[in-house]
């Protein structure tokens, strides 16, 4: 019998013309600032030897240690990385059911008005945070905003409060502004992985027996685990990355009152470029972003080997 050589497949290298400028850009805006920052986080400022200003000094993990150790920095550290685990468990345990909620309301075929429900959710996640903070800010305001007087028109004046300048309720406040701005990713996220189920399925749960809250429950939602997992740790991410944006506008760079509001990238800026008082300085700017990073790593890392393992994929 004659063999036949496989012929040899060829080298597509018109790939890499593609890959390439999308690797290039993800390098020079994503890997290279992380790099440096790791690496400026090992160095300190200190006087030059003519006393005409500043070089810079191999320091090891001495910067990191002041950030623990002094009580200037290790106070206004774990004030913020307090402030972002609490903005993260506020976001899981209103924004996403909210989000689901709202999903499965919309996935029903016979709900009239979907697509137009789905652009109003979907809406304030297309504004601009400034304007969203700008707005909020004279809703909320006791002077010249609209909420005494709408309260005071239900009857129920006497519980407003200037939320936004009350330690006790300030972050609850930003929290519930970034939710109302936010829920629309999830909630579209969620949709889509409703839409993903087929329609035989939820027949063959109504010959069941099944009605609508327990075809939900027991078929729809274990379904639809793989994108409760994508959005638990997008909003993970989100809180230590994008938060600072909300805080900025409604709060300023000193996330008032007294620091209520401060977190990891409110402290960042304030330590990596200054504000008012405070002196920025790069190497501990740098040290707070590599810290920063690491927790973000850490988090991705129990979800990737911890959580995304774990969950059941279904195949029709």
């Amino acid at each position: 019998m004659r063999t036949v050589k496989k012929q040899p497949q060829p080298r597509r290298w018109h790939i890499l013309v593609f890959i390439l400028p999308a690797f290039l850009i993800y390098t020079v805006f994503a890997i290279y600032p992380i790099v440096e920052s790791l690496r400026l986080s090992l160095y300190q400022s200190i006087p030059s030897a003519q006393g005409t200003g500043t070089t810079a000094e191999f320091a090891g993990l001495a910067n990191y240690m002041r950030l623990w150790g002094e009580p200037y920095w290790a106070e206004q550290f774990w004030n913020a990385l307090k402030n972002n685990f609490l903005l993260f468990a506020m976001h899981m345990l209103i924004q996403n059911p909210i989000a689901l909620a709202l999903a499965a309301l919309v996935s029903i075929p016979t709900l009239k008005g979907a697509a137009t429900y789905r652009t109003i959710f979907f809406l304030p996640t297309l504004l601009s945070v400034v304007i969203v903070g700008f707005i909020w800010q004279l809703i909320l305001s006791p002077l010249w905003g609209i909420t005494p007087d709408f309260m005071k028109w239900l009857g129920i004046r006497e519980w407003f409060k200037p939320w936004l300048g009350l330690e006790s309720t300030a972050l609850v406040t930003v929290t519930l502004i970034s939710i109302w701005q936010y829920v629309g990713i999830p909630l579209m996220l969620f949709y889509a992985g409703l839409l993903n189920i087929p329609e035989e399925t939820i027949e063959a749960a109504r010959i069941d027996g099944l009605n609508g809250w327990w075809i939900f429950w027991k078929v729809k939602l274990p379904l639809i685990l793989p994108a409760l997992g994508v959005v638990a740790i997008l909003t993970y991410i989100g809180n230590f990355t994008a938060s600072f944006d909300i805080i900025y506008t409604l709060q300023g760079g000193l996330a008032g009152p007294d620091y209520s509001t401060d977190v990891m990238g409110t402290f960042l800026f304030r330590t990596f470029f200054g504000f008012q008082s405070q002196l920025g300085d790069t190497y501990m700017g740098a040290t707070v972003a590599s810290v920063l990073f690491f927790i973000i790593l850490v988090g991705v890392a129990i979800y990737l080997f911890g959580v995304q393992r774990r969950l059941q994929r279904y195949d029709f």
